[in-house]
């Protein structure tokens, strides 16, 4: 491998992917464990973040999956989940903080219960799973034998986290949703600039519409009929966001700090008005 290939790379890196069963977060996981990292994935449920350990780990994909039952919202399981971690693969050098949930309501018709079980997913979560992780991410724990790839700054790791277009403009009956990533995306700023001294890099995602099983379920759009070589979509793969968190995790993007890249394909913008 070249050392341009190596930038791009997260080879022998340990990453702990959150909410990893399906859509985004198992895209990243297979991704990142074909580029020859080991990977460890989490869901509420371990029946369903099982399977995506066993293809893993009964592919030809290099990188090791190890698959632990864990919310995010409850922090002795994030903390176990760290443990985890650490105790199989020494260390860990990437977090990625999928882990989410919605539901639609107007904001009249939430429950202070629907708002703050929303809220605690989606930002509490990512507060617990960063804090638990963080003294980890900053010192690389120790390795059996150094990779060829080159770590992402001196010493440290990164952080990934996942926010929505919702949380930048806001969204009709979201607002709960909205709220709480638009949280994520400031807290993301925010920590890159306390920990860019301890050499852990923090970015984020803020995907549109992605073809998930959610998606599917809610709009009947089905990933297999979209063409990731088509410019003009407004609805993307759970392949292209994980390509963007691989690049993140990469040394290649050293100098990408506290960042939220929005992936929503063709923008939406203000036509000239007719005038004749």
């Amino acid at each position: 491998m070249s050392a341009h290939s190596t930038r791009f790379s997260v080879d022998g890196q340990r990453a702990i992917i959150t909410g990893a069963s399906s859509g985004i977060g198992r895209a990243v996981a297979e991704q990142f464990a074909a580029d020859g990292a080991d990977v460890v994935i989490c869901s509420r449920e371990q029946d369903n973040v099982d399977p995506v350990a066993e293809g893993i780990n009964d592919s030809d994909r290099p990188g090791e999956a190890l698959a632990v039952e864990c919310d995010v919202t409850d922090r002795e399981a994030v903390e176990a989940l760290v443990e985890a971690t650490v105790e199989q693969f020494g260390g860990v050098d990437i977090l990625v903080n999928n882990a989410g949930a919605s539901f639609m309501a107007g904001f009249d018709d939430i429950s202070e219960n629907g708002w703050e079980t929303i809220v605690d997913i989606n930002l509490h979560g990512t507060y617990h799973c960063t804090q638990a992780a963080g003294e980890h991410l900053a010192d690389g724990g120790e390795r059996e034998a150094p990779t060829s790839s080159e770590r992402s700054s001196d010493g440290g790791g990164t952080v990934i986290n996942l926010a929505s277009v919702a949380g930048k403009h806001g969204a009709p009956y979201m607002s709960h949703y909205g709220a709480a990533k638009a949280g994520v995306i400031n807290l993301t700023s925010t920590l890159a600039y306390e920990w860019a001294g301890r050499g852990v890099r923090v970015n984020c995602i803020a995907p549109g519409f992605v073809a998930t099983p959610g998606l599917a379920s809610q709009m009947g759009i089905s990933a297999d009929e979209l063409d990731r070589d088509e410019v003009n979509r407004r609805v993307g793969t759970s392949e292209e966001i994980a390509d963007i968190a691989h690049f993140l995790a990469s040394p290649a993007s050293s100098y990408i700090v506290g960042q939220t890249i929005t992936a929503v394909g063709v923008p939406d913008i203000a036509e000239t008005p007719d005038v004749s």
